[in-house]
C-alpha cells in the first residue's frame, strides 16, 4: 500500500482554476464512492476549501491510482488533461504525510499560522469516515496530522496574531480606502467566514455594516452576536438594493454560481458610481464579467497576497520551529505504518506454517494408531511447535529490525513472494491468494 496526495492550491492554481475543482460537501459520498470503486485505490477522502482541492487515497499501484484521480479531476472540473495536469501536485509516502501535517498545522496556508483550516481538515475526515472512505491507514494519518497541528499550535506561537484570509480581506480594503469607519459595508453570507469579516471590520473602525444571507434568520443570529453595535440584516431577495447602497462589499458564501455580475450590477448601480468588491469565496461569488465595469473594482482570494506578504517574513522563523516538531509526529506515522506492515505478513505467514504443521502432525498421529498415548502425543505437538518457532523466530527479528523503510518492504515482498502469502486479511496488500495451501 501507498499513500498519495494528489491536489492543486494556491501555489499551483489561480482561484480561475480552482473554482472548477472546488467540490461541494453534498457531492462528497458520492464522489468518495466513485473514487473507492477504482481498482488501484483502497481508502480516500477529500479536502476542498477555497485555497485548495487535495485529494489523500492510500493506492496499490501508485502511477494508475494518479491517472485515475487525475481522470476524474479532468471530467469533474470540464478541463482538458493536460490544462489540468500542470497545477496538480503529486506527493507520496512520507511527502504526503508530511504535507497533510503542514497543511492542518497552517504551515501550507496562504497565511501561514491560520486557524480555519484545521476545522476544515478535521471536516475532511469526519465526512471520509461517514462516507466510508476512510479506513485503517488514512483514519491512523488524520489522527496524527490533528495531533500534530494541535500540538504546534500548543508549543510554538504560530496562531498568535495569525491572518486570517477574513482579516486579510478586511486589511486590504482598509489599504484601499484609508478610513473604514466612512465607507457603507455589505457582507453577503453568515456562516463563520462573514462572522470573522464582522469582527476584523469592527476593530478597524467600520460602523455602517449591513448583512445579507438567503436564510434572513440567520443573517439576523449573526447580526445579535455583536450586541455592541446595530447591525442591519436582510434576505438574499433585497440583497441588489443594498448592494447598490453600498461602498464595500464582502461576498462569503457557498454558492456554487456567481450572485453578482456585470449585468445585475449595471441595473442597480447608478452611472459611474464607484463599488469596491472584495469576493473571498471559491467559487466566486462575483463573475469575471464585472472587472468589465470602469468604475466597480474586484478583489478576489489571491489578491490578498499583496497584505500577506507583509506578514509572512515574520512568521517564517516560527514556521521553521513548527516543522521540527511536525517531523517527530511524522517519524511516529512511519513507525506505526511499518508496525502493521510487519504484523500482517508475520501474522500470515505464522499462520501458514501453522496449518502445516497441524495437517503435517494430523497425518504422522493417525498412522501411529490408537495406542500411541496422549502424553506421547502432547509432546509430539510441542516438538512440533518448538521446531516452528525456532525456524521462524530469526526471519521475524530480521523483518522487525530492517534499518529503513524501503529494506523492510524488500524483505516483506520478497517472503509474501516466497512463502505466496495473501495478507488481505490484516488489512494491509491484497492478491489473489490465500494463506490457505
Amino acid at each position: 500500500m501507498h499513500i498519495a496526495v494528489i491536489g492543486l492550491s494556491h501555489k499551483t492554481a489561480s482561484v480561475e482554476i480552482r473554482e472548477k475543482l472546488s467540490i461541494p460537501e453534498d457531492q462528497f459520498e458520492k464522489v468518495i464512492a466513485l473514487l473507492c470503486s477504482y481498482p488501484n485505490i483502497e481508502e480516500v477522502t477529500i479536502l476542498s476549501t477555497c485555497n485548495r482541492l487535495e485529494i489523500y487515497a492510500v493506492v496499490t499501484k501508485t502511477d494508475l491510482a494518479i491517472q485515475e484521480v487525475a481522470q476524474f479531476l479532468s471530467e469533474h472540473s470540464k478541463l482538458p488533461f493536460q490544462d489540468l495536469y500542470q497545477h496538480l501536485f503529486i506527493l507520496l509516502q512520507q511527502d504526503a504525510v508530511r504535507h497533510l501535517m503542514q497543511v492542518a498545522s497552517g504551515l501550507d496556508s496562504l497565511v501561514i499560522g491560520e486557524g480555519q483550516i484545521l476545522g476544515q481538515v478535521k471536516h475532511a475526515y469526519k465526512l471520509g469516515q461517514q462516507h466510508n472512505g476512510i479506513r485503517r491507514i488514512l483514519n491512523q494519518l488524520f489522527k496524527q496530522a490533528i495531533t500534530a497541528a494541535k500540538w504546534v499550535r500548543t508549543e510554538t506561537p504560530i496562531s498568535t496574531g495569525a491572518v486570517s484570509v477574513s482579516s486579510a480581506a478586511v486589511e486590504l480594503a482598509q489599504i484601499k480606502v484609508k478610513n473604514l469607519s466612512a465607507y457603507r459595508v455589505t457582507i453577503v453570507g453568515a456562516g463563520n467566514m462573514a462572522q470573522r469579516l464582522v469582527q476584523h471590520l469592527l476593530a478597524k473602525g467600520a460602523t455602517h455594516i449591513s448583512i445579507v444571507n438567503r436564510s434572513v434568520e440567520r443573517a439576523k443570529e449573526l447580526a445579535n452576536q455583536f450586541i455592541d453595535v446595530q447591525l442591519q440584516y436582510y434576505p438574499l431577495a433585497e440583497m441588489m438594493s443594498v448592494v447598490a447602497a453600498s461602498d464595500l462589499v464582502f461576498t462569503s458564501t457557498a454558492s456554487t454560481e456567481p450572485l453578482l455580475n456585470r449585468a445585475k450590477l449595471e441595473t442597480a448601480l447608478e452611472l459611474n458610481q464607484p463599488l469596491m468588491l472584495f469576493d473571498i469565496s471559491v467559487p466566486r461569488n462575483v463573475d469575471a464579467d464585472v472587472n468589465e465595469l470602469t468604475y466597480v473594482r474586484v478583489f478576489n482570494v489571491d489578491d490578498l497576497k499583496i497584505v500577506v506578504a507583509q506578514n509572512q517574513e515574520s512568521r517564517q522563523q516560527i514556521a521553521r520551529e513548527a516543522q521540527v516538531l511536525i517531523e517527530a509526529e511524522v517519524e511516529a506515522f512511519r513507525i506505526w505504518l511499518r508496525s502493521i506492515e510487519t504484523f500482517s505478513t508475520i501474522s500470515c505467514l505464522r499462520e501458514k506454517v501453522e496449518i502445516i504443521r497441524e495437517q503435517e502432525l494430523e497425518k504422522t498421529l493417525s498412522r501411529l494408531g490408537s495406542e500411541f498415548t496422549k502424553k506421547h502425543q502432547e509432546a509430539i505437538d510441542a516438538l512440533t511447535r518448538g521446531i516452528v518457532n525456532k525456524i521462524l523466530h530469526e526471519p521475524m527479528v530480521q523483518l522487525r529490525t530492517q534499518p529503513d523503510l524501503e529494506s523492510q518492504r524488500l524483505a516483506i515482498q520478497t517472503l509474501q513472494m516466497l512463502f505466496n502469502l495473501n495478507t488481505e486479511q490484516y488489512g494491509v496488500v491484497k492478491t489473489r491468494q490465500n494463506c490457505e495451501l
